[in-house]
C-alpha cells in the first residue's frame, strides 16, 4: 500500500518523538554527568563521583538523488547518508536547546568557581540572561560546533544501526523489522557507542564553548580544541566518556525500539483503516450497481 508522503511523514515524526522520548527518560542521568565532566573535568575524580555529587525526509531526498523509487528500500549506506544529511537540520533545532540544558547542568559548577554569579536555577532564568546578554543569536553559540559533531555522528550512528539489523537479520533468517526486541535495542545501542567514540572529543569542545560562554564570549571550535590539547591534553577531551557510554545503549535501545515499535503499530492501523474503507467502498459500489438494474 503506497502511503501518502504528508501521512508517512506524521507517522515517522510521532515514532520519532516517542524514540526521543524513551531515549531522554532512560539517559538523561548519564548526559548530565557527562556534560558536568566534559566541562569542569578536574572537579570530580570519575563518573562515580560525578554522579553521586549531582529521520524520514532525507531518505526520500537520498532516493530523488539516487533516482529509485519511493517504494525501494534504501541500502544501510544509503541511510547512513539520510542521516547525516538529516543532522545538519536537526542541529538548529539540537543547538538552542542543548545550550540551556548544559549551562544547567553545570550551573553549579559554574557558581563554584566563581565564574558567574548565582540565581540561575531555571530554564527561563537561563533564556532571559542569554536573550539580555546575546540577543535570539545567542542561542546559537557553538553552532557550527554541533554541525561539525553532527554530520559524522549521524551518519555512523544510523549506519551502524542498520549494519547490525542486517547482521541479525542475516543470522537469524528474518526480515529487519522483525528481528526481535533485544537484537533491535543492541542494534541502537551498538548505533549509539560508535556515535559517540567517534565524535565524543567534539562533543566535549561543544559543551564548553556553550558553558564557559555564560562567563563571556568564547573562542571557536579550533582555537577551544587547541587550547584543550595545549592546557590540558588529550585525555581531556574524553573526560566524562564513562557515562556516555553506559548511558547510549539503554538510552539508545530504548529510542530505536520505542521508535520501531510505534511506527509499526501506527502502520499496521494505517493498513487497517484503508482495508475497511476499501471494504465499504466495494460494498457501496455493489449496491449502487444492484440498484441500477432493472426489475423484471
Amino acid at each position: 500500500m503506497a502511503t501518502h508522503p504528508a501521512l508517512q511523514a506524521a507517522i515517522d515524526l510521532s515514532a520519532g518523538a516517542a524514540g526521543g522520548a524513551a531515549c531522554v527518560f532512560s539517559g538523561q542521568p548519564f548526559d548530565t554527568a557527562k556534560v558536568k565532566m566534559q566541562t569542569f573535568p578536574t572537579m570530580y575524580r570519575g563518573f562515580l563521583d560525578c554522579f553521586v555529587s549531582t529521520y524520514g525526509f532525507c531518505q526520500h531526498a537520498v532516493r530523488f538523488v539516487s533516482r529509485q523509487s519511493e517504494e525501494s528500500e534504501l541500502s544501510d549506506l544509503q541511510k547512513a547518508c539520510a542521516g547525516s544529511m538529516a543532522s545538519v537540520f536537526s542541529s538548529l533545532v539540537l543547538c538552542p536547546t542543548e545550550l540551556v540544558k548544559c549551562r544547567l547542568q553545570a550551573m553549579r559548577e559554574m557558581e563554584a568557581s566563581g565564574r558567574i554569579a548565582s540565581g540561575h536555577k531555571t530554564v527561563w532564568s537561563v533564556v532571559r540572561t542569554v536573550m539580555r546578554t546575546s540577543g535570539p543569536l545567542g542561542f546559537y553559540e557553538g553552532l557550527t560546533t554541533t554541525i561539525v559533531r553532527e554530520v559524522p555522528g549521524y551518519f555512523c550512528f544510523f549506519g551502524a544501526y542498520e549494519l547490525c539489523r542486517s547482521v541479525f537479520a542475516g543470522y537469524l533468517g528474518a526480515a529487519k523489522d522483525d528481528i526481535g526486541v533485544v537484537p533491535l535495542m543492541f542494534s541502537g545501542g551498538f548505533a549509539g557507542a560508535c556515535l559517540w567514540l567517534v565524535v565524543y572529543p567534539i562533543d566535549c569542545v561543544k559543551s564548553r564553548i556553550q558553558v564557559h560562554s555564560l562567563a563571556g564570549r568564547q573562542q571557536g571550535f579550533l582555537r577551544t580544541f587547541v587550547g584543550v590539547v595545549h592546557t590540558e591534553g588529550v585525555a581531556a577531551l574524553y573526560s566524562g566518556l564513562t557515562p556516555t557510554m553506559i548511558r547510549t545503549f539503554p538510552a539508545n535501545g530504548a529510542l530505536f525500539l520505542a521508535y520501531e515499535l510505534s511506527r509499526k503499530m501506527m502502520m499496521e492501523h494505517l493498513r487497517k483503516a484503508h482495508g475497511i474503507n476499501r471494504t465499504r467502498a466495494f460494498g457501496e459500489q455493489r449496491r449502487t450497481f444492484h440498484t441500477r438494474i432493472p426489475h423484471a
